[in-house]
């Protein structure tokens, strides 16, 4: 993120800066696993919301977790998993690579087995953290005639500001893809992708059909903005999204669907509502990456 450009934070109608932090970085990915060194502090409380189930050989408990995450539980020369065992006295079986499956913690002590699933946890959730996002909740607004409309509006821009520095047609958004995005997601695995499809089924029958009355909702796309508090300085241009009606039926329903996959883990909480709004310009589109 440059310094001149940093992310930006809506709180109460008003514009915040957000300052990067320094992280340490890594050469190597695998090195990445001695962060466990790290958070043990932070991770001893235990959690007994985990189900522990008691056996003839002690007290056991599954975790489920996509296999593209096991590397950062077993560690550098399994040096993670060995920690792990050792400081909480536990054993933990992990499937091998590319085998989809539960990683199992048994021990002989209940608080030990709790102890060593809650540092997995924050592993798990932390090295998560850091993948990129697969998939993205959205609305598709590409109606035939936004597209024409969306066109329309390209076309006046470009004969009026084609001279401005940064603008051409590269930056503009395709108008088969105009949406509204409710949020981003990382789907590791089949059964995440699987287990998002019913949850927006589940959000469907709870919720989404009450708020909308079982029909369709009309929006409109009226009026920009900038992602910015520099006019000089703009990366993102986009359209305000609202109901035709001027109810709030559309914040309500997004805002809840956003509250569902927060509390679900799927998506990380960052914001506790949705900013209504379909990107038509965005610098990242840009075709040449050394263009200004």
């Amino acid at each position: 993120m440059e310094v001149l450009r940093p992310q930006l934070i809506r709180i109460g109608g008003r514009i915040y800066r957000k300052n990067p932090i320094q992280e340490q970085t890594y050469q190597h990915e695998e090195e990445d696993e001695d962060f466990y060194q790290g958070f043990v502090e932070c991770a001893e409380e235990p959690c007994d919301g985990y189900e522990v189930v008691q056996t003839e050989q002690g007290f056991q408990c599954t975790v489920k977790a996509p296999s593209l995450l096991y590397k950062h539980i077993v560690g550098k020369r399994g040096d993670t998993r060995k920690k792990l065992e050792v400081e909480t006295k536990t054993s933990i079986s992990i499937p091998k690579l590319g085998q989809e499956g539960e990683i199992v913690i048994t021990g002989q002590h209940r608080s030990g087995v709790i102890s060593a699933r809650t540092r997995i946890d924050v592993l798990l959730l932390t090295f998560r953290r850091k993948q990129p996002f697969t998939h993205f909740l959205a609305f598709f607004l590409n109606e035939v005639e936004v597209q024409e409309r969306f066109l329309k509006f390209q076309e006046e821009v470009l004969e009026r500001c084609s001279m401005d520095r940064g603008v051409d047609s590269s930056i503009f958004q395709n108008p088969k893809k105009l949406h509204l995005t409710i949020g981003m997601l990382v789907l590791l695995s089949e059964q995440e992708i699987q287990q998002t499809c019913e949850m927006l089924k589940q959000c469907k029958e709870d919720f989404i059909d009450d708020i909308s009355g079982g029909k369709p909702l009309e929006v409109e796309m009226e009026g920009i903005e900038y992602m910015n508090d520099d006019p000089g300085m703009v990366d993102v241009l986009y359209a305000k999204v609202h109901m035709k009606d001027g109810s709030n039926r559309l914040q309500e329903l997004v805002d809840r669907v956003l509250e569902r996959f927060q509390a679900s883990g799927l998506i990380v909480k960052e914001w506790n509502s949705v900013k209504l709004h379909a990107t038509v310009m965005n610098t990242l589109f840009r075709k040449d990456p050394n263009a200004v």
